[in-house]
């Protein structure tokens, strides 16, 4: 696997990194949004928690698509699109429910699109800066764990989602700045 990742074409490390400071700045204002309105379900912060798994759905067609022009498998990036849709529609209907069943329905979603990520930046580390990747799926399976059990406690908040988002950006931001471009990698 990777002999495939190594030998990537020059353009697939330029794509990561565009697609990497994209996913930084969304997560960084994401962030902020639902911060200042995480203290209940009202209608701007229901939008902001579809649209994050959303914006996750069109991050991972891009890379899909880049992947595919360059010859490169993406199996990962497919299970992480479909767990990604299904954690919107989950999400929509948790939204009726309340705060900790949003909690519930991210934090599983968080626990398995990090498993998905630590293989994903495993099979490309070749590139480099897919440790931060690595790391932070990592952290996303941790986080989720957190999540579902902050659903049951007595005051739970979406204020954690907020802080979770934002790392995640951060850690994309590391990557995009680490990717090697093609003439390192040789």
């Amino acid at each position: 696997m990777d002999t495939l990742v190594s030998t990537a074409p020059p353009s697939v490390p330029a794509t990561l990194r565009k697609l990497y400071f994209g996913r930084f700045a969304f997560a960084a204002v994401w962030a902020g949004a639902l911060f200042a309105t995480a203290d209940t379900l009202g209608p701007l912060s229901v939008a902001l928690l579809l649209v994050y798994p959303l914006f996750d759905v069109a991050a991972a067609i891009v890379d899909v698509r880049s992947a595919k022009a360059n010859g490169a498998p993406a199996p990962a990036l497919y299970v992480n699109i479909a767990i990604s849709s299904l954690a919107v529609i989950g999400l929509a209907v948790a939204v009726t429910s309340g705060i900790p069943d949003v909690l519930r329905i991210w934090g599983a979603w968080a626990v398995v699109s990090g498993l998905v990520q630590l293989v994903a930046g495993a099979v490309r580390r070749g590139l480099g800066g897919q440790w931060p990747m690595i790391i932070s799926g990592a952290i996303s399976v941790l986080a989720g764990t957190s999540f579902v059990t902050q659903a049951g406690s007595g005051d739970p908040t979406l204020m954690n989602l907020a802080g979770y988002a934002f790392l995640g950006g951060v850690f994309f931001l590391v990557s995009a700045l680490r990717l090697k471009p093609a003439r390192d990698r040789a």
